[in-house]
Formats: structure tokens, C-alpha cells, sequence
């Protein structure tokens, strides 16, 4: 039997006014996604329980399959593993957006798509200002442009002075809001906020903001830490269900996920966790690993950022790219493998309108061997709640999808 799964993240979203009452999922036109609804199963999945942040990092943890409240340590320690940096017990990772604040303002919750390049350099000269204090404790990690992480490292005598109490702020939630009732609270949030406004000072003279500003692109103000958490622990998916799998993305997230739960990740040139990614070499890349694995899982970043920018047409556009070309070759290649199955499944709601992400069910469409066909033919969040089908429990999915 052969799986793919496709994730276009947070492409579930609300009725919009500007697209006559219906949700960009309605709007585009797709037909890949659409002929698989036709031929298999919709239902609706909810992958964001109440009781944590409606997130990437528990909605993807649920859509593979692994209970949050068992498995969820937090988001940055998915991420480090992405790097392939170990936590150890008395280890806590905490991510590290790069943020344009202005007048307590999250004005761009990525510093107008930062390059790497520049995160670094300013992560370097905030680490020698803010960290030489602490005995080599703590320590940037530079990521993937606005997405990098702060490492610390303890032992038995000096715990992290943080813990599952300390409370944080996704930054891509306060877009275009104030920030000045969102920073860190709790155990070692007075510690984090200092590190926060220390950067401020770091990076206001920097040459890099200064050549940005040159350039007419907006600076990175400064850090913004979030996502807290320490060493997660979970088994492989192939110890769970049996089955190999692979990942694609552009995400590290998504790539930390995948390391935990043992799979390799695939790396393709122009995958860009934007819009701008290259959907064509990820769609190939895809196909190219069907030959090897038993399950692929291709993740797509665009929808999301295209929410988180308010922009309904760059998400009804993205949607039209995965559709033709990630999912319509994808499953075109996988009849010629026999037994097969197909998932195609966002990880949680991002609306335009909030720009951000949210609590609730997601729609999903399955189709393949020994999965009956309902009464539904396209693939949206109306034609997924007429099916009357739901996961409650959005980690009860993957033993349907996975079922023989």
C-alpha cells in the first residue's frame, strides 16, 4: 500500500464578503482536490483542542497521529530537532522570531522576510551583547529567516529557571495588534523580556537594519522568544502504524516533526515555506519518492502566510498551484502502484480576516483503496460538514487513513 498526504497549512478558513460569501477553499478552482472528494470520503477534523494554542506545532503533532496532551512539550523543541539539536532534561528551546515592532505594534511578525543571511548577523551580535553574561547557558541558533531559536542548557544544579507555567505570545497571532500585554509571563519571563528589549537595543544601530532601511524594506527590531518548551519524547510513526514515511517541506517545524517521528526529510531546491515556493519541484520531488517510501507527506506553507497577510486571492492562488501541481500528479502517479490512499488536509483554520490562526475543525478529503466513496464531490469546508463525518479528536484520523 502506498500513502501520500498532502498539508496546504491553514487553507481552512471563514465565508469571505470580497469572494460573494464563500471561503477560499470554494473560490478556487480544484479540480485534483475535487475529484478526489468525489471518489473517496470527506470529513472534518479537529486538530487544535481548546486547551492549547491553535498552532502549527499541535494541529500537525494531531494530524500525524500523536495526542498532544501525551506528546506536546512545545513548539521550539520540534523545531530543534528540525537542526538536529538534542535537548537534554534540564534543556530548554525557545523559538526566536525575528519581528518589526513599531510604537508596541507587531507591524511584520517575520522583519519583511528577513533573509537567513541577515538573521545571523544579528543574531551574533545580540548573542555577544546579551549572552556572555550566563556562562555559555544560552545560545541563538539561526533558523530559516525570521525563524531561528535560543537554546538553554542545564544540569541537575542549574535548572532552566522556565517552565510548562512560563506563558508566551505567538507573534504571527499579533499581527497589525498591540504587543504590550503579550510579553513572556511566568516562571523566567522576566528574564525573556529582557533578552527581548536587549535586542531592541542591539539592533537599532546594527548595519544590517541599516542597509534594510537603505533598501526601503523594514528592520528587525528585535526578538521576539515564544513557544517555550523542553525535550519531547515520542515513537517513530513506523513503530506506531507500520508504515515508512517521508517529509517535504520548506518548514522547520514540519522538518522537527518529522525527525521525531523517524522520517527522512526530503530537501528540495526553491522549496521556500512562502508563496513564491516552487511548487512544480516539490510536486516532482513527491512523485520521485514514491518509489522508495511507503508514505509521502508534502507540506505547503503558502496558504498560511497568504492568511497571515490578509490576502484572499494569494491564498485562492497558492490553493490553484498545490492542486495542479502537487496533488493532480500525485495521484495520478499513485494508480500505477495498486493499493494506495491519499489524504489531503490542512493542519488547523487561518482566517483573512483575523490573520491568524484558529481553534476549530479543519476539512479533509481521503480517497483510495477500501475507502467508500460518500455523497460528495468537491473539497471545502461546507461539503465536509454535510458529510456528518468527524474526528473529534483530530489524532484518531491517522489510524482510519492508516487502516487496512
Amino acid at each position: 500500500m502506498k500513502y501520500v498526504i498532502v498539508i496546504p497549512d491553514g487553507c481552512a478558513d471563514e465565508p469571505i464578503e470580497a469572494l460573494g460569501g464563500k471561503t477560499p477553499l470554494q473560490a478556487a478552482t480544484l479540480p485534483a482536490m475535487d475529484a478526489i472528494a468525489a471518489r473517496g470520503s470527506l470529513a472534518l477534523a479537529n486538530n487544535t483542542p481548546a486547551d492549547f494554542p491553535a498552532g502549527s506545532e499541535v494541529a500537525n503533532l494531531c494530524l500525524f497521529g500523536y495526542d498532544p496532551y501525551q506528546y506536546f512539550t512545545g513548539r521550539a523543541p520540534l523545531e530543534a530537532a528540525a537542526g538536529g539539536i538534542t535537548l537534554g532534561p534540564h534543556d530548554f528551546a525557545a523559538r526566536c522570531n525575528l519581528v518589526s515592532i513599531e510604537d508596541q505594534v507587531m507591524v511584520d511578525f517575520t522583519a519583511d522576510h528577513i533573509s537567513s543571511e541577515e538573521s545571523t548577523q544579528l543574531l551574533a551580535a545580540a548573542g555577544e551583547a546579551l549572552l556572555s553574561e550566563f556562562g555559555g547557558r544560552f545560545e541563538f541558533v539561526p533558523g530559516v529567516s525570521y525563524r531561528n531559536l535560543l537554546i538553554y542548557r542545564g544540569d541537575a544544579d542549574t535548572p532552566p529557571p522556565f517552565s510548562a507555567e512560563t506563558r508566551t505570545s505567538a507573534p504571527h497571532d499579533l499581527t497589525d495588534l498591540s504587543v504590550a500585554d503579550d510579553f513572556p509571563r511566568g516562571p523566567g519571563s522576566d528574564l525573556l523580556v529582557r533578552l527581548m528589549n536587549g535586542s531592541a537595543d542591539v539592533f537599532a544601530g546594527h548595519p544590517v537594519n541599516a542597509a534594510r532601511i537603505k533598501a526601503g524594506k523594514r528592520p528587525a527590531t528585535n526578538v521576539w522568544l515564544w513557544g517555550l518548551g523542553g525535550a519531547p519524547s515520542m515513537p517513530t510513526f513506523e513503530e506506531r502504524f507500520a508504515v515508512r514515511g517521508a517529509m517535504i517541506t520548506a518548514v522547520d517545524l514540519l522538518r522537527g516533526i518529522a525527525a521525531l517521528a523517524g522520517w527522512p526529510r526530503i530537501e528540495v531546491a526553491g522549496a521556500t515555506g512562502y508563496l513564491d515556493t516552487d511548487y512544480a519541484a516539490k510536486g516532482a520531488a513527491a512523485v520521485a519518492a514514491l518509489d522508495e517510501f511507503d508514505l509521502v507527506c508534502v507540506h505547503i506553507e503558502a496558504p498560511d502566510e497568504a492568511s497571515h497577510e490578509g490576502r484572499h486571492d494569494a491564498k485562492i492562488e497558492a490553493l490553484q498551484q498545490i492542486d495542479q501541481h502537487i496533488v493532480a500528479p500525485l495521484a495520478a502517479a499513485l494508480a500505477a502502484y495498486g493499493d494506495h490512499r491519499i489524504l489531503v488536509t490542512p493542519d488547523h483554520p487561518t482566517f483573512c480576516s483575523t490573520k491568524k490562526h484558529a481553534h476549530g475543525m479543519v476539512p479533509l478529503a481521503m480517497a483510495g483503496t477500501g475507502i467508500d466513496a460518500d455523497t460528495q464531490t468537491s473539497y471545502d469546508e461546507l461539503s465536509a460538514d454535510n458529510s456528518g463525518r468527524r474526528f473529534a479528536q483530530g489524532w484518531d484520523l491517522m489510524d482510519a487513513f492508516i487502516s487496512r
